[in-house]
């Protein structure tokens, strides 16, 4: 693949990828919504610690400049 394809196809990935976890992100808080929803301040911080991990692990691979999971100790 061509490095303008490869750009193409990052870019039209990216961003149905990225629409799509924004959508789910606004779907999530809506269920902050107490007249709908019975929840506690514990259930809050877990959903919470959860989307901050996985933001954290995309982050990393990034920066490894690699698609694979990235070792998080280096000598």
């Amino acid at each position: 693949m061509s490095e303008s394809k490869g750009r193409k196809k990052f870019i039209e990935l990216a961003e149905k990828r990225v629409t799509r976890a924004i959508k789910a992100i606004r779907l999530i808080g809506n269920l902050s919504n107490r007249s709908n929803y019975s929840y506690s301040d514990e259930d809050v911080k877990k959903i919470i610690r959860a989307l901050r991990s996985e933001l954290d692990a995309m982050s990393a691979r990034f920066e490894a400049g690699r698609g694979g999971d990235s070792p998080l100790f280096k000598l």
